[in-house]
């Protein structure tokens, strides 16, 4: 049984999310995390973990957020972690990959959703692009756990990540065939990772162009048994154990 531990289930993305869930269970990924990232997809997470029971959730305020979240949706998150389904806090981090971003307004989101983690003893899903340093900087200065979400570093900068006891999340970037990721993993093993799609974002080849769906986990999970030389069962199994070290699930 596969897992998928980032997916976005919000209804701007699917008219059907049962359909959606019920791929997922046919292809074996039986176990989903929907991830928030703003307000609404907090609640909308929330909303659909709430409702099936193969289903988690994170919530959080993602970088780009950092010019509209205030004190008071800052603490009705804290309030909402509360929530026996709610499993961490994420996507959080920084990413300086578009112009017109504040250093300082991403600094002070990203510090004060570290701190609920550290204070609940939450792990973190990390959105880091374009900051890597920055990104290792600040989570040095706390104790938490979690998962580099969409990890495409290099092997030396996944050292530092899992040294530092995080896993890496790998998505279908791993097939895309100008990606040198494999080059990363390959020094790596199995009990560093965790499976997750990012849908409807970040459809692996050679599907890409379409919406993604948790379904397709099985997608990325095959070309990583063929990198690692390990079965489809070898790998759930693995990363089943991952996910349930770094959740609690």
């Amino acid at each position: 049984m596969f897992v998928d531990t980032h997916c976005h289930f919000e209804k701007q993305y699917y008219d059907d999310f049962e359909n959606v869930i019920n791929n997922a269970k046919e292809s074996g990924v039986n176990l989903l995390i929907a991830c928030g990232c703003s307000k609404s997809a907090n609640t909308e997470a929330i909303d659909v973990a709430n409702t099936h029971e193969n289903i988690f959730a994170t919530i959080g305020y993602h970088p780009d957020q950092a010019f509209i979240v205030t004190d008071e949706e800052l603490i009705k998150l804290e309030k909402q972690l509360s929530n026996k389904k709610v499993v961490g806090i994420g996507e959080i981090g920084l990413d300086y990959h578009y112009d017109g971003f504040d250093k300082s307004k991403q600094f002070e989101l990203f510090e004060k959703q570290l701190q609920l983690a550290e204070k609940y003893n939450l792990p973190v899903v990390i959105h880091s692009r374009d900051a890597v340093q920055d990104t290792i900087d600040i989570l040095k200065k706390y104790h938490v756990k979690g998962v580099i979400h969409s990890f495409s570093g290099s092997y030396e900068v996944a050292k530092i990540y899992l040294d530092m006891g995080f896993k890496l999340g790998i998505n279908g970037v791993v097939t895309f065939k100008n990606c040198n990721l494999k080059d990363t993993l390959i020094k790596l093993s199995p009990t560093d990772i965790v499976l997750e799609t990012d849908s409807p974002y970040m459809t692996p080849h050679p599907y890409r162009g379409e919406k993604n769906e948790s379904k397709n986990i099985v997608i990325i999970a095959k070309f990583l048994t063929n990198l690692f030389n390990i079965s489809m069962e070898e790998l759930a199994e693995i990363t089943r154990k991952n996910v349930s070290n770094i959740f609690d699930i």
